[in-house]
């Protein structure tokens, strides 16, 4: 797989700003993907309930283990340092997604940064690093998913390298351009190329679930509601037509 130009509707991103991280995984699941959940990411500040996922095409970082000749506070003199031009340039709506090879003992972005990216109107970060400030951060109103909080700055651990490429991040391959997703169970990585199909067919599966949901709380059994046999199906459909009108 690689990285795909497809342009993903409005319609389809709304949809995936209203379902959830699991249901995204069980509609990839049975398109054959397994391992698109970043392990170890979690929001930095729980959403409130009800409020609308972090969604977005992902503008990729990534660092590899630093080295002390080259990685010194000096090199942030350079406006076209990977870090700050990332910063810099990934686009408005985008989710910047950066690749800290797991590692917990340093920052991956601070409060400096993090507002950076809030006033250029990207969406939000998610990084399988932590982030330093995190009590400033957290007031910014800047969607992050991340490993947590970590004081120590980045260039201890990380040499950024590279932008816009294909990277891995919470043991997920991310590709530039595909869709992430994130509530507060985490994050999802959707294909590009599947967002349309895997965002209306999410969305089907969240209202047969509703309806599904009403059966068990009235008494109902699994046998036969979950997962739905055919009469179910037919009264959901009958059910899906009377919210219809």
């Amino acid at each position: 797989m690689t990285e795909s130009n497809q342009q993903v509707s409005e319609t389809a991103l709304e949809q995936l700003r209203h379902v959830s991280t699991a249901t995204l995984t069980t509609q990839l699941f049975k398109r054959g993907l397994r391992n698109v959940f970043l392990q170890g990411v979690a929001p930095l500040v729980k959403p409130a309930p009800g409020a609308p996922n972090l969604v977005g095409p992902a503008f990729t970082l990534r660092n590899i283990p630093a080295r002390e000749d080259l990685d010194h506070v000096g090199v942030f003199q350079n406006p076209d340092h990977p870090q700050r031009k990332a910063v810099e340039t990934a686009p408005v709506g985008s989710v910047l997604v950066q690749d800290c090879r797991g590692d917990r003992t340093v920052a991956s972005v601070g409060s400096i940064l993090a507002l950076r990216l809030a006033k250029r109107g990207v969406a939000g970060m998610v990084s399988d690093g932590p982030v330093r400030d995190s009590g400033t951060i957290a007031d910014l109103g800047l969607p992050i998913w991340c490993s947590g909080a970590s004081a120590p700055l980045n260039l201890a651990k990380h040499h950024a390298v590279d932008m816009n490429v294909p990277i891995a991040c919470g043991g997920v391959p991310v590709y530039p351009g595909d869709i992430v997703v994130a509530d507060v169970d985490g994050v999802v990585i959707v294909p590009r190329e599947m967002a349309e199909d895997v965002a209306r067919d999410a969305t089907e599966q969240e209202q047969l679930e509703v309806f599904i949901t009403s059966r068990i709380d009235a008494g109902r059994p699994l046998r036969g509601t979950y997962p739905p046999d055919e009469e179910t199906m037919t009264a959901y459909r009958e059910w899906r037509a009377q919210q219809a009108k």
